[in-house]
Order: structure tokens, then sequence, then C-alpha cells
């Protein structure tokens, strides 16, 4: 089989982007390391392709971006860091949002091909198309996503986080809790899943899952309706909705209201971001920083470009239980 730029880099012990930066002759690597990937291409007798060389030798003051969705406001405030990290370091910004498209793979492709480096989101494309792009030497940083190969990653801590957050419902009283979301649409939310299930267990409490489609404020309010309509409606309730994010919360809210249902008085409701509406509803939270997740991912894959180092860095960023009224203590509840 013929050697790859990424067996080049494996051999000699540094990053695509350092082999990409030998081949076109850049200043920017130490002779030691020089030496090191030269040594390794000869060993392996490996050839740039005309394709290697074209992308390797291209320079677009740009760097991509790309979204599952862009509705919402966590995407956009990872927007909004990212943007302004990137202006900071004399970078323009290409933003793709893929939409669950069957081409979102040849997008994220062509696009790799107008920038020097992307960051990646959550569950956007499949491992293979981010093993093809850091194979072909693209300066690669995944957000919200689990580290894979050699490429960078951000990510905001959830499981720690998402137990914390359950373990307070349990102490207001809660016994029968409900997830509402699916932890197959993100690794985000897959990680708050497990959280939320490792303190439910902890506790010997009943947890079930709304596994809704979307997370949106409409998907939340289509769960909350289905729980409502089940057999023994309101009666048969759980005691808390534990909500993969504040949008799909918010929904849950309202649907909740428009059927006349106490919040916190017959159900508590949880949240995730809190982001500026979840302040306004007086909905628990956790809080992550999603500006700095996007400022952060746009550092990371600056430094990959401009060759300051060599080695994957992962970087996972604190987040913090916040308490509202959503949750009020049992002896409180029905106060508010």
């Amino acid at each position: 089989m013929r050697p790859t730029i990424r067996d080049v880099a494996q051999r000699a012990g540094v990053s695509i982007a350092t082999v990409s930066r030998v081949l076109r002759d850049s200043d920017s690597v130490t002779d030691r390391t020089r030496d090191r990937v030269t040594t390794a291409v000869a060993e392996l007798q490996f050839t740039p392709s005309q394709l290697g060389r074209q992308l390797a030798e291209r320079r677009h003051a740009a760097n991509g971006i790309v979204f599952p969705d862009l509705a919402g406001p966590y995407y956009a405030e990872v927007v909004l860091g990212y943007e302004a990290v990137a202006a900071e370091l004399g970078r323009s910004v290409l933003i793709l949002s893929t939409h669950g498209r069957n081409a979102a793979p040849a997008m994220v492709e062509d696009m790799a091909n107008r920038c020097d480096g992307l960051v990646i989101l959550g569950r956007t494309v499949a491992d293979e198309v981010v093993d093809r792009l850091a194979a072909r030497g693209t300066p690669l940083v995944l957000l919200a996503r689990p580290p894979a190969g050699r490429c960078d990653s951000v990510n905001a801590e959830g499981r720690t986080s998402a137990a914390k957050l359950t373990a307070h419902v349990l102490d207001q009283g809660a016994r029968r809790l409900t997830f509402v979301g699916d932890p197959m649409d993100s690794p985000d939310v897959a990680e708050r899943w497990l959280g939320v299930s490792d303190s439910v267990n902890e506790a010997g409490a009943e947890l079930s899952i709304e596994a809704v489609a979307g997370f949106g404020e409409e998907a939340g309010a289509r769960g909350a309706t289905t729980l409502l309509d089940a057999p023994g409606g309101l009666a048969a309730l759980p005691d808390a909705l534990i909500c993969a994010n504040d949008e799909l919360a918010l929904g849950v809210l309202g649907a909740l209201k428009d059927r006349g249902v106490d919040v916190p008085g017959q159900v508590m409701v949880t949240g995730w971001d809190d982001v500026m509406a979840a302040r306004y509803a007086g909905l628990t939270t956790v809080r992550q920083p999603m500006r700095e997740l996007g400022g952060t991912a746009a550092r990371l894959l600056d430094e990959q470009i401009s060759g300051s180092r060599t080695e994957p860095r992962h970087e996972l960023l604190a987040t913090e239980l916040i308490v509202r009224t959503s949750t009020a203590k049992q002896s409180l509840r029905g106060q508010q």
C-alpha cells in the first residue's frame, strides 16, 4: 500500500501539519524536526501527490468552522467566540452548516480546500471523513466531540456536571426522573445522559428517557406533550424533566404552562447551556462557556496552521451548576 502523509507523521513522531510544513520547506520547522521528517520520508519512500503539494502550498488566511445546524443561541455564541479570536489573529472565517444533508462529507471536504484549517463541531461528519482530512494534512480541531487520532479537541465538562445537576434535583425530593433528549444525536448529550444515569443509579431512583429528535423549543414541546398525553396523563408525569439543553427545556416549560401544569409545584425542569432566555425563565441549568469554546478552538487551529507546536492538545473547559426556581425545594414548592 502506498504510504500516506499520516504514515510519515507517525514515523517521525510529529503532526501531519508539521510534515506539510517540511514538504513545502517552511522556515518555521526546527532543523531537528526537519531531519526526523525527511528521514521518515526516505524510509517510507513517500512521494507527495500533486493534490497534496497544492494543498500544502495554499494560503487562504481563512479558517473554517463546520456545524450540523446554525439555529439557536448555542451555535450563535460559539460562532461569536470563534470569530472574535480569529479576527484578533488576522484571519477571516468561513462557516458551513450541513443540516444533516447526505452530501455533508463532500461539502466539508470542499470547504477544506478553501481554507487553511477546519473546526468540526459534534457529529457533523463521520470519523472516516475526519480521518481523510487528517491524512491529507488539513489542520483540524474537533469541538464538542471526543478526541480522535492526533487532532486537537475542545470540550466542555459534561458527565460530572450532569451528575451534580441530577443530585441537586434528587435533593429537592424528586424520585422519578425523565431525560428529554437523544444521546445518539450528540457526543455532548451522550455525556450528559451518562452523568444523569450515574447519579440516579447511585441514589436508587427511577430514570426514563424521552428521546425527542432535535434540540429546539419545538422538540421540547413535542416531548412534553407526548408525556402529558400518555396513559395516566398528569398523574403519571415524573417528578423532574432533565432536558439535554435549554432550548428543549424552554419548549417543555411552554407546553407545561399551556396545559396548566405548575413548575416546580407538579414537576421540576432543568436545562443545559444557560442561554439568556433561561435566566428570565428561572430555569435551573448548567452554564457552559459557549464563547470560550469557540475562541479556544480558533486559537488551537491557529497554532497548528502557524506551526508553533507539533503535539495535539485536548482542552476541557469547566461548567457550572446554576440553581433557579424551576427546581425549588420540595418544602417550598407551591409557594413560588
